[in-house]
C-alpha cells in the first residue's frame, strides 16, 4: 500500500518535549484540516534525540503511545540531517558527519532501533533516508572503503531488527553520489539490495536534468529498490538572464541551493550555490535550483517548479511505496512566493496557521494529483 506523509524536518525542535509540542501545533491541525483519522509522518529526529530513545525501550513505548493518541503514524525517518538543521547557517554542515565517521553509523543504528518500535503494525517495512556518503571534497579511495565498512555493519544490524527496516541513500547535487547514476554505480556492486536502496528525491532528480522515467528504469535494472520517494519540487527558469532579480530573492543564507544549467550542447553546468550561479554561470540554457518549493502552486512568473517530475516518477514506480512530502524551506521562502493566503512582508517564519495550511495544501495536492492515501 502506498503511504503518503510529510517530513517533520520543517520543524526545528531537537528534544523530545519540543518534538511533541510541534506535532501538537502543526501535525495534529494538519490531520484535522485534511479530515483524516490518521496522518503519516516522516519523522526527523536529531542525533541528540535518537540516541537516548534508542537506549530506552520504555521511552520508545511512551512515544508510540503519544503518537497514537494524536492519530499520527511514523512510517519513515529522515536521518539525513544529524542536527542543527534550523541553525542560522546550515549550508555544508548538513553533510556532516559523513559515512566515514562512526557517529553517522551510530546515529543511523539508533534511528533504526527507534523506527522498529514506532512503525505501525500494518506497515510491511520502514525506511530511513540518509546522505549520499558526504560532500564530494575532500574524498579519497580510503573514504570509499570506510563508508562501505560502515554500511556493511549497518546491514548486519538491520537484518537483526524485529521489523523490516531499509536504508534509503539519497543522491544530492554536489555530493560524492551527485546523481542517481552515480548512486546506482556505487551501490549496486557493494550493498545488499534487500536492506539498502535509494531515496529518490524528485527535486534533486529534477536539478540533475535526468529523464525521470529512464532513471527509474535504470534503478530497476540493477536490482536496487527505490525504498522511498521524497516528493519535492525544484525551481525552474527557462531564461535565467531575464530572471536574475527573481532568482536573487531565493539566495538566502541558511541552506545550500545548488544550481544546474542545461547548456545548448546538452551538457550540464554546475554551481554549488545560487549566489555563485548568479555570478558565474552564463545563463545560455535553463536553470534548475535546489530550493524545495511547495507542491500545490507555481512560483510567481518567470519562475516555475518541477512538479511534472514527481508525476513522471510515481507513474512508473510500483504501487507499494512510501511518499514523503519534504518541503523544509517554508521558513525561508520569499514572501511573494509563499503560496499562502496571507503572506507577510519580508522573509521570516510564517505564522503557525499559515504553515498548517501550507502543509495541508501540499498533501491535498499530492492526494488529488497522484491518487494517494494521506496516512
Amino acid at each position: 500500500m502506498t503511504r503518503l506523509c510529510y517530513c517533520t524536518n520543517v520543524h526545528p525542535a531537537e528534544d523530545l518535549p519540543g518534538i511533541l509540542a510541534q506535532l501538537d501545533r502543526y501535525a495534529v491541525p494538519v490531520r484535522e484540516k485534511l479530515g483524516v483519522d490518521r496522518l503519516g509522518l516522516g519523522l526527523w529526529l536529531a542525533a541528540s534525540v535518537a540516541g537516548p530513545l534508542a537506549a530506552d525501550a520504555e521511552a520508545r513505548k511512551r512515544l508510540r503511545a503519544e503518537l497514537d493518541a494524536r492519530g499520527l503514524d511514523v512510517i519513515t525517518l529522515n536521518a539525513f540531517p544529524y542536527g542543527g538543521f534550523h541553525d542560522e547557517v546550515v549550508k555544508l554542515k548538513v553533510y556532516e558527519p559523513r559515512w566515514t565517521d562512526p557517529r553517522r553509523l551510530q546515529y543511523t543504528k539508533d534511528c533504526a532501533t527507534v523506527l522498529a518500535d514506532l512503525l505501525p503494525d500494518s506497515s510491511a517495512y520502514g525506511s530511513i533516508s540518509t546522505l549520499p556518503l558526504g560532500w564530494r571534497t575532500p574524498w579519497t579511495p580510503a573514504d570509499d572503503d570506510a563508508s562501505l565498512t560502515a554500511l556493511e555493519s549497518l546491514t548486519s544490524f538491520l537484518k537483526s531488527s524485529p521489523r523490516v527496516i531499509k536504508l534509503a541513500v539519497e543522491p544530492e547535487p554536489g555530493c560524492i553520489l551527485d546523481t542517481v547514476a552515480d548512486t546506482v554505480a556505487w551501490l549496486a556492486p557493494r550493498v545488499d539490495p534487500s536492506v539498502i536502496g535509494l531515496c529518490l528525491d524528485t527535486c534533486h532528480l529534477a536539478v540533475s536534468f535526468a529523464d525521470p522515467v529512464a532513471t527509474v528504469n535504470s534503478i530497476r535494472r540493477t536490482g536496487l529498490e527505490v525504498v522511498k520517494v521524497q516528493a519535492s519540487a525544484a525551481l525552474h527558469v527557462d531564461a535565467p538572464l531575464d530572471a536574475r532579480e527573481d532568482l536573487r530573492e531565493f539566495a538566502e543564507p541558511r541552506y545550500l541551493h545548488q544550481v544546474r544549467e542545461l547548456a545548448p550542447d546538452g551538457t550540464v553546468r554546475k554551481a554549488d550555490d545560487l549566489p555563485e550561479a548568479l555570478d558565474r554561470l552564463p545563463g545560455e540554457g535553463p536553470w534548475r535550483v535546489h530550493f524545495h518549493v511547495p507542491l500545490h502552486a507555481q512560483p510567481a512568473a518567470p519562475l516555475a517548479s518541477t512538479t511534472d517530475v514527481i508525476t513522471d516518477v510515481l507513474r512508473v514506480l510500483p504501487a507499494d511505496r512510501t511518499i514523503e512530502v519534504e518541503t523544509y524551506t517554508w521558513n525561508v521562502l520569499p514572501a511573494r512566493h509563499s503560496y499562502l493566503p496571507t503572506p507577510q512582508a519580508g522573509s521570516h517564519p510564517r505564522p503557525e496557521q499559515d504553515l498548517v495550511d501550507g502543509i495541508a495544501a501540499e498533501l491535498a495536492w499530492a492526494e488529488g494529483q497522484l491518487s494517494l492515501e494521506v496516512s
